[in-house]
């Protein structure tokens, strides 16, 4: 963040604003509940949070989500938590920026979903073919991508990071109490 600027705190909301590589806007999700900013990470939930697409649509999410960012990773995650489990959804994205309007990141198209039941499925790879070939991407971000799918593979396989149970357990209770405090 910029000098001087105030650095959200736990229990602060903040946007969350995800961006093409030609620098168009993708999504924004309006309302994210800060749990954790640290200088290289940031952990929040979305809960019933307004979601607006770049054609103008909006929906809210439908249950509560601790969101994972990392400045130094090319991905971030979404760990759904529902009835069935723990779903997730990594976004293939650059490294998070935190200015005073927004925590920003630009999208690259490919995702890795996690089912409840531990399946998983790389999405959305055609997209990611066009869109690399009409805003060249080229090698450099290529190389980088596939490393970093690599990288969700490992951390899934081995219970790392948001894909911990423990993880999960701590920051969604986290998101309970401080939402408690605000009641």
């Amino acid at each position: 963040m910029p000098r001087g600027q105030k650095m959200p705190k736990e229990g602060d909301f903040i946007a969350i604003q995800s961006y093409k590589h030609d620098g168009s806007l993708h999504r924004i999700w309006r309302d994210t509940m800060v749990l954790k900013n640290s200088e290289n990470s940031l952990i929040g939930c979305n809960n019933h949070t307004l979601v607006t697409e770049d054609d103008g649509r909006h929906w809210v999410t439908r249950e509560p989500a601790l969101v994972y960012f990392h400045k130094h990773y090319w991905f971030n995650v979404v760990a759904m938590i529902r009835d069935d489990g723990i779903a997730y959804y990594c976004n293939l994205a650059s490294p998070y920026v935190l200015d005073k309007e927004a925590l920003k990141y630009i999208d690259y198209d490919l995702d890795v979903k996690v089912f409840p039941d531990g399946r998983r499925k790389l999405l959305d790879v055609d997209e990611y073919l066009a869109f690399s070939k009409r805003w060249d991407y080229g090698p450099e971000i290529d190389h980088i991508l596939k490393k970093n799918v690599r990288m969700i593979v490992d951390w899934i396989d081995n219970e790392k990071g948001p894909f911990s149970k423990d993880f999960i357990a701590i920051w969604y209770e986290r998101y309970l109490e401080l939402s408690r405090q605000r009641k």
